[in-house]
């Protein structure tokens, strides 16, 4: 019987090539609507293209671009109601995470490390904050122990990064605030108070959430305004 060859492509050059088209579109070096074709992707990184085919194909799959009706393939752009959907999501997760975590009054050193990377930079006048902020977030949500509950909190990432890109891009939502909600949140997790967690996380998430609907042309909801309560002094 002839011995039939099979072809392979090296994961991890798929891998090298996803991740920095990612943080070209994170950068907006790639901005939205931007068409990337297997031709476009091979010769910029000099690879084949059915190495480059497989690149846009992660790329789909995990909506950092869209492709319609077999079309050529483009950096997803969000629009007010994207950006709802992507957030409403994340609160569902991280309030329940919030909740479970309080219980065990447990906060991560990542987490508070990642707030405190923030505050830095925001001494420094840096806006530029996407990293960090992911950080602090997913450091709650890994702390969980369920893999599975990080793996669908990975799932929206990308979008959530891309979210967050765009708002602090503008400079309409302070670092100041941010840091304020992650220290207070993490000492209502800390003194296990679930309900009061669940409760700064919604407001600390549907500030930025409409926030960012108006920034890409929305109406911003009453949310947007509403001044930060953990920037009051406790009693």
């Amino acid at each position: 019987m002839e011995e039939v060859v099979r072809s392979i492509v090296v994961t991890s050059v798929i891998d090298a090539v996803v991740d920095d088209l990612k943080s070209q579109v994170l950068a907006t070096e790639l901005g939205p609507g931007t068409a990337l074709t297997e031709a476009d992707v091979a010769a910029r990184y000099d690879i084949a293209r059915s190495t480059a085919k497989a690149a846009i194909e992660r790329l789909v799959a995990e909506k950092v671009l869209v492709r319609k009706n077999h079309k050529t393939a483009r950096v997803v752009q969000l629009g007010p109601e994207d950006v709802r959907d992507i957030y409403r999501t994340r609160a569902y997760l991280e309030s329940e995470v919030l909740r479970r975590l309080a219980e065990r009054r447990s906060v991560p050193v990542e987490a508070r490390v990642a707030n405190a990377e923030i505050d830095a930079l925001w001494q420094q006048g840096e806006w530029d904050i996407v990293d960090p902020d992911m950080r602090f977030h997913t450091a709650l949500i890994d702390s969980l122990g369920s893999a599975r509950t990080s793996s669908v909190y990975g799932s929206l990432a990308f979008e959530v990064k891309l979210c967050m890109a765009q708002l602090q891009g503008s400079q309409r939502l302070s670092p100041e605030i941010i840091i304020a909600e992650h220290a207070r949140l993490a000492d209502l997790i800390e003194a296990g108070d679930a309900n009061g967690a669940a409760t700064l996380l919604d407001e600390h998430l549907s500030r930025a959430r409409e926030l960012l609907a108006g920034s890409l042309g929305g109406e911003p909801g009453p949310e947007a305004y509403r001044p930060s309560s953990a920037l009051i002094p406790v009693p």
